[in-house]
């Protein structure tokens, strides 16, 4: 297990060590031309090759920013790195990373050499003799050669050809231009992109907002304007993101890609490297988003016992992967160590620590979000009326649940044919009577959200059409109320939050218990871990605690689900329920009153 449990993450030298405690692992791992990291089995949709170099190439997100803020601690592994760089780029070496080809995988790779070429080109450029530093330039100007993807990887090629600029080879001036008017015609609002079609998540902040704080930070002389466009994008985003955090750090999970886990704070980081502190955030609040969001995640079990990052979240987990996760890919959450290229003098550092003041209940339209908190901010939930491109595995889970917390994290369906493989937690599922798949809200026919409510129309099924209100009432409270209107009878389930199960045994590890109810109008688990229950209204016939399936869950491996029962008959049926969370063992003896006067 690794170390960096231990570390308290709390001083820039505490952030050095972490990025050592991260790396060292993985120095064993190194090819033995150090070209690639053979970290484990595994396949993403490239080759093995190609995996091995995305996980080297991920390390420099770390021993980067290290070296621009003159920490000796890098130096070991810049010479490893180095060489791998050197070896790697030569086309006569046997372990050369190859010629790539459109829409290939090594041109994300390239992105963080393109930034090493800005910020330390002295380390990264000028210390190679002219032969490696033209097999360098030729290896990366590939990326100015073939198609890439209409979305935030058009970054990647933006930042290959900055660096280009700053060591005065030759620029796709062209390319560049194109590459930017592209990635700016993403920009919404708010200062939200969108990632292809309207996908709105993560994306925007560690790939849109992370590239574009780079840009202006080397550009600002350059390119004035697009720059303190970049800037003052990110400044207005900045107080939004800061709802998705809770005062432990943990940030909601939602949409895709989650198992680079910690990289949901580097967009902090970068922020702090291009000295964008918005108007009204003070510098120890963006620390304290930072650091605390890697304290949480340090005291996962997301390392192999070797203190190798594995593909998961919560724990390892392939289930949740995506077709482009490989055994390295979880290391693009080391953008999180932007911040070590400014110094110990930099008011970030200098500032103490101070919890983002983020309101009880936050509108965000771009997004779609409707962002709740509990009294003491030791939960977020976020209401949803659905947000995803069809594109990636799971996305209905990702991006359609009705909720999703910092507390109970989402699960995914291994299999639709029953409910304990469905964990269908946060959502209704519907089937007909007695046969065929269960299925949830995918994707809305249309929507609103307001403060009050998030209301949307979709149909799982031919011949149904459901309407949906959820009500968040406080920061542990919501009502559910669907109208349905079926051609046919149905079967329909309704899941609270999925919560880690344990039971009391004769085992000294089986020391906790989930205690679990239902009966014909409820359905709860509390213990430990949390509390969550699901209490019928109108509609249901009864409840259940679920035992879904193991490592549906992206959190914990085996959970439990309350979960309420209904019979729809042809026509207009309405389910109403009321749904309880909190992060503690805190089961409510009723319903407050002011729940049921939203129902």
């Amino acid at each position: 297990m690794n170390e960096i449990r231990f570390n308290p993450l709390k001083t820039r030298q505490d952030m050095i060590k972490a990025a050592l405690q991260l790396i060292d692992p993985v120095v064993s791992c190194l090819s033995p031309g150090k070209t690639r990291l053979l970290i484990a089995e595994g396949s993403a949709h490239y080759s093995e090759d190609v995996a091995g170099m995305e996980g080297f190439s991920r390390i420099l997100w770390a021993l980067v920013p290290m070296l621009a803020g003159k920490c000796p601690e890098a130096e070991p592994y810049w010479q490893l790195w180095k060489e791998g760089i050197i070896n790697g780029t030569d086309p006569n070496h046997q372990e050369y990373w190859g010629d790539i080809g459109p829409f290939d995988q090594r041109m994300v790779e390239m992105a963080v050499m393109g930034m090493a070429l800005c910020l330390i080109p002295d380390r990264f450029y000028h210390e190679l003799t002219p032969a490696q530093q033209d097999n360098l330039y030729h290896w990366m100007n590939q990326i100015n050669l073939h198609d890439m993807p209409k979305n935030n990887w058009r970054f990647f090629r933006v930042l290959v050809n900055l660096g280009f600029l700053n060591v005065g080879r030759p620029v796709d001036e062209a390319r560049v231009e194109e590459d930017l008017t592209l990635a700016e015609s993403h920009y919404v609002a708010d200062g939200w992109y969108f990632d292809k079609a309207t996908q709105r998540d993560y994306y925007t902040l560690w790939a849109f907002h992370y590239y574009g704080l780079v840009y202006a930070k080397v550009m600002m002389d350059k390119d004035p304007e697009r720059s303190r466009r970049f800037l003052e994008r990110a400044q207005l985003i900045a107080p939004r993101f800061a709802c998705w955090f809770d005062k432990e750090g943990r940030a909601i999970p939602y949409g895709r890609s989650m198992t680079y886990r910690f990289a949901q704070s580097c967009f902090w980081s970068a922020l702090a490297l291009a000295d964008a502190k918005p108007e009204g955030m003070a510098w120890g609040e963006i620390k304290h988003l930072l650091l605390s969001n890697i304290r949480a995640w340090m005291q996962l079990p997301i390392f192999d016992r070797g203190g190798v990052l594995t593909v998961g979240y919560g724990y390892p987990n392939l289930c949740i992967s995506e077709g482009y996760n490989a055994p390295g890919s979880p290391y693009w959450a080391m953008k999180v160590f932007a911040v070590l290229a400014l110094p110990e003098e930099h008011p970030f550092w200098q500032s103490e620590e101070t919890a983002y003041a983020a309101p009880e209940r936050f509108l965000d339209e771009q997004v779609r979000l409707l962002l709740t908190r509990d009294n003491d901010n030791s939960m977020v939930t976020a209401y949803t009326a659905g947000n995803h491109a069809y594109e990636h595995m799971h996305e209905d889970e990702k991006y359609e649940k009705f909720a999703y917390s910092s507390q109970f994290t989402f699960s995914i369906v291994k299999e639709a044919g029953t409910l304990n493989k469905g964990a269908f937690d946060s959502m209704l599922a519907l089937r007909e009577e007695g046969q065929g798949l269960w299925h949830g809200r995918s994707g809305c026919d249309t929507f609103a959200l307001s403060e009050e409510a998030v209301i949307c129309r979709w149909s799982p099924l031919k011949d149904v059409l459901i309407d949906t209100q959820i009500i968040p009432v406080d920061g542990r409270w919501h009502i559910r109320r669907h109208t349905i209107r079926t051609a046919r009878p149905l079967e329909a389930a309704e899941g609270a939050f999925a919560v880690k199960r344990d039971w009391a045994g004769d085992r000294p590890c089986d020391r906790i218990r989930t205690a679990l109810f239902a009966d014909e109008t409820s359905a709860t688990a509390n213990g430990a871990y949390g509390t969550s229950a699901i209490y019928a209204i109108r509609g249901y016939e009864a409840g259940e605690v679920l035992s879904p399936e193991c490592n549906t869950n992206l959190m914990h491996a085996r959970t439990v689900l309350p979960t309420l029962h209904a019979k729809l008959i042809p026509g207009t049926n309405e389910l109403v329920c009321a749904v309880y969370c909190a992060p503690g063992d805190e089961l409510p003896t009723s319903i407050p009153q002011e729940v049921l006067d939203h129902a």
